[in-house]
């Protein structure tokens, strides 16, 4: 009885601390940590404001247990398409797609990443060192090694190896960063959900192409990724408010 009961206020209390790092996320994520107001964390988590302080004893240590949450989320779902059982070629244009897929979807850690890579540019004490030691350098060790055994079993080309990657991930930054910039030169909205359908094909067929010493064996890599890998859903509100804060930029 005295057990069950320890249970029941053990899970309670996680499923507590579980809505206010959901609330908490929402709020730095469009706030910054100085914009952030912790009545609103706390009315979104329908907890009472002293809770807040009651397990996590500051704002600013509520903040960073709120990105390490999401940062170990984005962490271990990027470690498990680079550990899937396949060729490396098709490792690599998969994690591709998912980092199209984690800009487009996870929306929360793009925008706190945005604000730690300022903090970090101004000289301000932030947590990016912390995110490169727990998610970047070791995703970024798998990602080489993943290149180098692609390049030396034959199936992917010999070139440089950042360059590679750049050309991989970082065409994704530039396209969701330019959005403001598409807009005034296409004629089509950049964020619109068929528009990024298209982006999503054309970025696996391009690598397909780009990267496979073999272009055949590529496009049918190209062609199995896009059909295991369906676009997530994105909430219409959020694409309006980032269409919205881009052109205010």
């Amino acid at each position: 009885m005295v057990q069950s009961t320890i249970r029941q206020r053990t899970e309670r209390a996680s499923e507590t601390r579980g809505r206010i790092l959901n609330a908490a996320l929402q709020e730095f994520s469009a706030n910054g940590l100085v914009g952030a107001r912790t009545e609103r964390i706390a009315g979104s988590a329908g907890v009472n404001k002293a809770l807040l302080y009651y397990y996590f004893e500051s704002k600013e240590k509520l903040y960073l247990a709120a990105l390490e949450m999401i940062a170990d989320k984005i962490r271990q779902r990027s470690l498990a398409v680079l550990q899937q059982d396949v060729s490396p070629g098709e490792r690599l244009v998969r994690a591709a797609l998912d980092h199209f897929d984690r800009i487009l979807a996870q929306h929360e850690f793009q925008s706190l990443m945005q604000q730690e890579m300022m903090r970090h540019h101004k000289g301000e004490p932030g947590a990016m060192p912390l995110l490169v030691e727990r998610v970047f350098a070791p995703l970024q060790e798998i990602y080489q090694a993943t290149l180098r055994e692609g390049i030396e079993m034959g199936e992917l080309i010999d070139v440089d190896q950042l360059q590679m990657q750049l050309v991989a991930l970082g065409a994704n930054v530039f396209y969701f960063l330019s959005a403001p910039v598409w807009r005034l030169v296409r004629p089509t909205e950049p964020l619109a959900p068929e528009v990024l359908a298209q982006r999503r094909v054309a970025l696996v067929e391009f690598l397909g192409q780009a990267v496979f010493v073999d272009r055949s064996h590529g496009a049918e890599v190209a062609a199995r990724v896009l059909g295991d890998m369906p676009m997530p859903e994105v909430k219409a509100d959020w694409m309006k408010k980032r269409g919205k804060n881009e052109r205010a930029e």
